[in-house]
């Protein structure tokens, strides 16, 4: 196999006449020296040029990003300068949101049990809207109307009973969910009606979210059209089409683009029969391809007649995606970027468990050695986000390289902070 498909790379990856690859003019050798390995390694242009084009294509304050991909502080003001709300899941991220200094009125509060912490949280600091995702929801701002909190906004999360092409476990919109009112056994409408005679809410809209790293756009089209119809029979003011657009992994995948996206979208919106307020919420698409990880290799096993195991300094802790979802991905070297794929090796990392696989089969260039830097690409998303202190691992940092500077947004964990939420005797 040949070198590494630009099409897997974040926008500003660049490789030089000697082999080595920079991303926004930041070798990636160099930053390893730096920052040590792991390494998560952000193309900050790419993240903008993703949110400019999510904004150029659906519209100014019409696009949510989804933070459960990717968030830390730096995140969190980057999405918000560049004129996108934030889609917040826990108290946690919204604190993270508002320490950022984002405003709540620019944060929509998801998730499927939100504690009565959480939502006196959220209507505290005046989130743009509520997604409510159950009658027990429904229940707990019953209770905190009756403490005097103000009324919030709610959106209704709708299961809109469409099956994609996805793992199941980010498979969302069948009707076979933990998430939503169910749309075909007539729950979304008895919160419907619930929703708009109480004074709790104040009701203004429909949501929906069929599943996550989905390519066929036409399951979103499908959706849309359910979505649509049941906005029009409401008569809601707001309409949410949820995110969920996949993207390429590995070399033989392509996906469609945001804006290619929103056309299916939006043609589906023009059959509105009123003004309405048309959301999407966009989290892989915007981070995804933006980041490469990049490790030391500490090990290399041969195993004649059966397979070569190369063993890097991360694993399950900084991308859990394969081990969780079966997830493929491809690899290259930072040094050595151009070179011809053609030794066939497992990629695995340090954790205690045989299922810490990066890359269950992949080619890789002849020779690899300990101590070579080898890369992961399109690790932007679920990867920090999803990271852990397995077998006490400390996680990686997160760099963001631009015109040449990288700054570092969120440091190395340290052994300190190992134990420094343990209480002793």
């Amino acid at each position: 196999m040949s070198a590494i498909s630009k099409h897997l790379l974040p926008d500003n990856a660049v490789i030089d006449a000697h082999g080595i690859m920079s991303i926004g003019g930041c070798s990636l050798v160099d930053l390893a020296k730096q920052f040590g390995t792991p390494v998560f390694v952000y193309d900050e242009d790419h993240l903008r040029a993703r949110c400019h084009e999510a904004v150029k294509a659906f519209g100014p304050n019409r696009v949510i990003y989804a933070t459960k991909a990717f968030f830390c502080t730096a995140m969190a003001k980057l999405a918000y300068d560049e004129g996108l709300m934030l889609d917040v899941a826990t108290g946690g991220e919204l604190f993270v949101a508002l320490n950022a200094g984002v405003p709540g009125s620019s944060c929509v509060m998801h998730g499927n049990n939100k504690s009565m912490d959480e939502l006196r949280m959220a209507i505290n600091a005046d989130v743009h809207h509520i997604v409510v995702d159950n009658f027990d929801e429904l229940d707990r701002l019953d209770a905190l109307h009756a403490e005097g909190l103000p009324v919030p906004r709610v959106q209704l999360r709708i299961t809109p009973g469409v099956s994609v092409h996805t793992h199941e476990y980010i498979a969302t919109g069948q009707n076979d969910s933990k998430f939503g009112f169910n749309l075909g056994n007539g729950d979304a409408h008895k919160a419907a009606e619930r929703a708009r005679s109480s004074k709790s809410v104040n009701f203004v809209g429909v949501h929906c979210h069929i599943g996550s790293n989905v390519f066929a756009v036409e399951n979103f089209a499908h959706a849309a059209k359910i979505m649509v119809d049941l906005a029009n029979e409401l008569e809601v003011e707001q309409l949410t089409f949820g995110g969920g657009l996949g993207v390429a992994y590995v070399e033989s995948e392509h996906a469609s683009t945001i804006t290619e996206w929103s056309t299916h979208l939006m043609s589906a919106a023009e059959q509105l029969r009123k003004p309405t307020q048309v959301f999407v919420e966009p989290g892989r698409a915007i981070v995804a391809a933006a980041a490469v990880t990049v490790y030391e290799v500490g090990t290399v096993k041969p195993i004649p007649g059966v397979r070569t195991y190369v063993a890097v300094d991360g694993g399950m802790s900084d991308n859990p995606r394969p081990v969780m979802y079966g997830s493929g991905y491809e690899l290259f070297m930072p040094a050595n970027a151009n070179a011809d794929r053609t030794e066939s090796i497992r990629l695995v990392g340090k954790h205690c468990e045989s299922g810490d696989i990066l890359i269950s089969e992949t080619l890789a260039p002849a020779g690899l050695r300990v101590g070579d830097l080898v890369a992961t690409p399109v690790t932007g998303a679920y990867g920090h986000s999803m990271g852990s202190n397995y077998n006490k691992i400390t996680r990686p940092p997160v760099v963001f390289a631009r015109n040449g500077k990288a700054r570092l947004v969120v440091r190395r964990e340290t052994y300190d902070d190992l134990v420094r939420l343990d209480v002793s005797e």
